[in-house]
């Protein structure tokens, strides 16, 4: 990946490793836009997304990275404000939305995508870094304890199920395994690195890769 040109960085992340803060603070870092499910979700609830729904908005070459800043900046003013539309969306066809959705953002600007099966929508974008953050059992279990307040049995429980729900949607819609570290060409260990640390091992693999 060049830094020096547009660029789309993919995060894919353990629950309790700490990755969509390693993206978020990686976008940062370099000055570059941060995407994640929130984000994804909001646009598609917000426009009443569907792929047709898309291709209009490409067509009036609206900027989506603008809706975005005036979305979550009237969402801060605002906790109670209602989404102008919303569309129902079979898991299929969000599925192939949200794809569509992450390829027109990255076609506009450099940017860190986190989660939302972003190494597998960019696996033949061009100048794409795939990144997986993992983390030891132990590690996920006590840093979900100390983030969302919740029991040595909760966060277990936590870590299973969205294990699972994750590993099932990515093999449910592409034939491998969110697992299989062929599909990265950064794999971090969170166990003996702060998110800062992972931060600045991503940023030395990029700089290395830019010369």
């Amino acid at each position: 990946m060049n830094k020096n040109e547009k660029f789309v960085i993919t995060i894919n992340r353990e629950v309790g490793s700490g990755g969509r803060t390693v993206g978020r603070k990686l976008a940062e870092k370099l000055g570059v836009k941060y995407c994640d499910k929130a984000i994804v979700e909001g646009l598609t609830k917000k426009f009443g997304l569907s792929i047709e729904r898309i291709e209009e908005i490409k067509a009036q070459k609206k900027s989506w990275w603008k809706e975005i800043n005036t979305y979550y900046q009237t969402m801060v003013n605002s906790a109670t404000q209602p989404m102008e539309s919303e569309v129902k969306l079979t898991n299929a066809s969000l599925y192939e939305t949200e794809k569509h959705i992450l390829q027109e953002l990255a076609a506009q600007t450099s940017c860190v995508v986190a989660g939302r099966t972003g190494f597998m929508v960019f696996r033949k974008w061009p100048n794409h870094l795939s990144i997986f953050i993992q983390a030891s059992m132990e590690y996920r279990i006590q840093r979900l304890m100390r983030k969302q307040n919740v029991s040595d049995e909760q966060a277990r429980n936590i870590i299973a199920k969205l294990d699972a729900d994750r590993e099932t949607y990515i093999q449910k819609y592409e034939d491998t395994s969110r697992y299989d570290t062929r599909n990265y060409q950064l794999v971090i260990t969170m166990d003996e690195l702060s998110e800062d640390d992972a931060v600045e091992v991503i940023m030395d693999y990029i700089d290395r890769m830019s010369k």
